[in-house]
């Protein structure tokens, strides 16, 4: 009984994957020229000492007239500048150490990346995607310092 099943299953599968390999290739919505970079450990560092990484995924949106091609094959060396200037400098958000400081990654990004590129075909740098190594077990942010309070 259980071999029928699984011949049955065999067969039924073996027709799915025909089905699927026989559709056309449907074109998908394109957000111009892009590359993207291969996700980064960033470390998060608060007070000298090192609580965290998280891992960051991100995307150089190309002008029309760059080339993507060329600057594809520059991708290295857009992640190694945003992984150097990120140990010389973290983007650890102060009020949340499970995730980057986005508008400044954003702003060194886009500036390491035009020197890369040459100064042009770089549009605009942005994060794709953030995940933290850690979640628990991190210190707390520090709160706004309390407002002065009136004693009698």
């Amino acid at each position: 009984m259980i071999r029928h099943v699984f011949a049955t299953a065999a067969i039924l599968l073996s027709i799915a994957g025909h089905a699927v390999a026989s559709e056309p290739a449907k074109p998908k919505a394109s957000d111009g020229q892009y590359v993207d970079l291969a996700p980064v450990a960033l470390p998060i560092v608060v007070e000298g000492q090192l609580i965290n990484y998280v891992f960051v995924s991100a995307r150089l949106q190309l002008t029309a007239s760059a080339d993507a091609a060329k600057l594809r094959a520059k991708e290295p060396f857009f992640r190694d500048a945003l992984v150097r200037a990120a140990h010389k400098t973290p983007f650890t958000n102060p009020n949340d150490y499970t995730v980057v400081d986005v508008p400044r990654l954003q702003a060194v990004l886009m500036r390491e990346a035009t020197a890369i590129a040459g100064g042009k075909g770089v549009k605009a740098a942005v994060v794709m995607s953030q995940t933290p190594k850690r979640r628990l077990g991190l210190p707390k942010p520090p709160t706004a310092p309390p407002a002065s309070q009136a004693r009698p």
